[in-house]
């Protein structure tokens, strides 16, 4: 007699994360580190663009050796002199460029909370799919420990003669198909393991049991982290816009120079004019004509400027879509539940029926597994729907512009 070999996948028991975590781990991958870096990178840049406002001193020294000494040209010279020199007025391209890095480090600041935010989405994500995957799993082995029983059985009343081989045949290719469906989940597992550790950097395991609290109907709104980077990248490119046009406008500076002078004469006859002098000036540079330099410069900023604010309207206006999206896939999640549960009352209602009728020899075989499947899949069905609803709620407070990790219990 042909033997029939039983598949169970058992779960190992190991310590895991919870979902918590999980993202606490994740927001601290490289990527995010790469976001830390590039925000530091743009605040060190401001602080030297602002340096570059202030007052410079400069000191020089200068040593000449000449071949032939003349009145006017000592034997040697030592040249010592301090300049200082300050910009009083730059046509308003000062305060431009610090508005420009003032709203580029606060775009930067979104983008980092933007990452953030999508990552703990993504994790989430895994985190119920790995879960309503091993409710799948649970509920196949649970199928398999049925037609198991049932095989048993069906194998003692073929040996008594009163059942036929293709009863038995039915249960094997049932098993076999189950068999088959668990090494799909159990390949789907463990494809969410493998991202999850490309996104953490380190093995991880799951632990049941944390769930997302949901939003408050008032807190419903569209405010994203990226939307809010787009934002402020459109406020800096107006600044950088607007500095172009200072060069319109004359630059007025200041420079103070003191210079001592060391001449030393072969010929006690000639006599050094001077030794030292200080000079202060201002200095007035205004470029009244440059060929449209100027003009074309400001044009290119602007049309940036322009194509930026029209690219942030329009994902402002997806946010918005994205959101109403989110709100609806959340009431429909709650109706699956409901669903769900009066498919699994009815299901066990009727396998129960269905099995007292097969075991009196009332039905075959074929209703009975039937109903055992729809049993099992309403089982995973619920559960299913239990985790997908944490799912939509962690979407509706993505797309809310909420951090998602603050409602993470």
């Amino acid at each position: 007699m042909k033997k029939i070999y039983f598949l169970f996948f058992i779960p190992i028991l190991l310590m895991g994360q919870t979902l918590d975590e999980l993202i606490d781990l994740s927001i601290k991958n490289r990527l995010v580190d790469s976001y830390k870096s590039d925000l530091e990178s743009l605040k060190k840049e401001y602080n030297s663009v602002k340096s570059g406002y202030l007052p410079s001193l400069n000191l020089g020294v200068n040593y000449s050796k000449a071949n032939k000494e003349i009145a006017s040209t000592p034997d040697n010279n030592t040249t010592l002199n301090a300049s200082i020199d300050y910009t009083l007025y730059d046509g308003g391209k000062k305060y431009d460029r610090y508005s420009s890095y003032e709203m580029s480090i606060k775009g930067k600041k979104e983008d980092l909370s933007s990452i953030k935010n999508q990552i703990s989405l993504d994790v989430t994500k895994y985190y119920y799919d790995y879960l309503s995957l091993l409710a799948k799993k649970d509920a196949k082995n649970k199928e398999i420990e049925q037609l198991k029983a049932q095989y048993e059985r069906l194998n003692r009343f073929l040996e008594a003669g009163t059942t036929t081989e293709d009863e038995i045949q039915k249960i094997i290719s049932r098993v076999q198909s189950a068999n088959v469906s668990l090494h799909e989940i159990e390949l789907e597992l463990q494809t969410i393991i493998h991202n999850l550790k490309y996104i953490t950097g380190q093995t991880v395991s799951i632990d049941d049991g944390s769930f997302v609290e949901p939003l408050k109907q008032e807190q419903i709104q569209s405010n994203r982290a990226d939307i809010n980077s787009l934002k402020f990248q459109v406020k800096a490119l107006f600044e950088d816009a607007s500095a172009q046009k200072s060069d319109y406008l004359p630059t007025i500076s200041v420079s103070n120079t003191y210079t001592h002078a060391d001449m030393n004469y072969d010929n006690s006859d000639f006599k050094a004019p001077y030794d030292e002098q200080n000079i202060f000036s201002v200095n007035l540079k205004w470029n009244i004509f440059s060929f449209g330099e100027t003009k074309n410069r400001f044009e290119s900023k602007y049309r940036k400027y322009i194509s930026a604010k029209s690219k942030y309207e329009y994902e402002k206006n997806r946010a918005n879509v994205d959101l109403q999206l989110a709100k609806k896939a959340y009431e429909i999640a709650k109706l699956k539940i409901d669903s769900a549960q009066a498919g699994l009352k009815a299901a066990n209602s009727a396998y129960e029926v269905i099995k007292s009728k097969y075991q009196s020899g009332l039905i075959d075989n074929v209703a009975f597994l039937e109903s055992l499947s729809e049993k099992y899949e309403a089982i995973s069905v619920l559960k299913s729907a239990l985790y997908d609803i944490e799912v939509k709620k962690a979407n509706l407070i993505y797309h809310s512009g909420k951090n998602l990790k603050e409602y993470i219990r």
